[in-house]
């Protein structure tokens, strides 16, 4: 089976595919979140052109590359791996790569299209259990969360939405937030498993995923 990057860069996917990096992120906040919505809610977010048509052994390559995909990034969640591409990952003196924009745009559009999900786990949190005096409001952990996959993935809009002083400051910091991505990511990931503890069924839905 080819993997996900390999089969993106062929071209009778590659029109109709964003790039493997934004493909990837996007599968990484399905498999991340409280609920993973069957495939056949989430496959059709990754196509970008709806008006093309493909055989249907493409159809199924495509689903099972997808489904691989998929399972990979939930074993990588299990055993709390290194969630990012290589090209991702933070290297002395690199600035931020493209495929780090485009892997955290990819999360990113994934988390909006999973808003609804996040929420109703979110609910059903708080109507069985009250936050202790030492826990921290899943809230304020989320909002943390997506403002660095944001800042990260936009770093250059975000620079020149500040003034002179204060995009140097964060033009110095933007290392150390690359930095802490792994850990922010990881607790995105605790953080859609302590809402998940609400909802029915997430044990089989975390440790049986569906063949495509």
């Amino acid at each position: 089976m080819k993997t996900l990057q390999e089969l993106s860069a062929l071209p009778k996917f590659s029109a109709i595919l964003p790039s493997y990096y934004e493909m990837d992120g996007m599968i990484f906040a399905v498999a991340a979140s409280p609920e993973i919505p069957m495939p056949e809610t989430w496959m059709p977010w990754l196509i970008q052109h709806s008006g093309s048509t493909m055989v249907s052994e493409d159809v199924d390559e495509l689903a099972e590359c997808l489904m691989e995909t998929l399972r990979n990034h939930l074993s990588a969640m299990r055993t709390q791996d290194n969630y990012l591409p290589l090209t991702c990952r933070w290297q002395q003196g690199a600035t931020i790569p493209e495929s780090l924009e485009l892997w955290l745009g990819g999360l990113l559009k994934g988390h909006q299209l999973l808003e609804s999900i996040w929420r109703n786990a979110w609910e059903r949190k708080a109507k069985k259990e009250n936050l202790s005096a030492d826990e921290e409001d899943p809230a304020t952990r989320l909002a943390r969360c997506l403002k660095l996959f944001s800042t990260l993935a936009r770093h250059q809009l975000a620079l020149s939405q500040r003034s002179g002083e204060n995009a140097e400051k964060l033009r110095a910091n933007l290392p150390v937030l690359w930095r802490q991505l792994p850990a922010m990511l990881q607790e995105y990931v605790t953080l859609s498993g302590d809402l998940a503890q609400a909802l029915p069924n997430q044990f089989e839905m975390y440790n049986k995923i569906p063949d495509a």
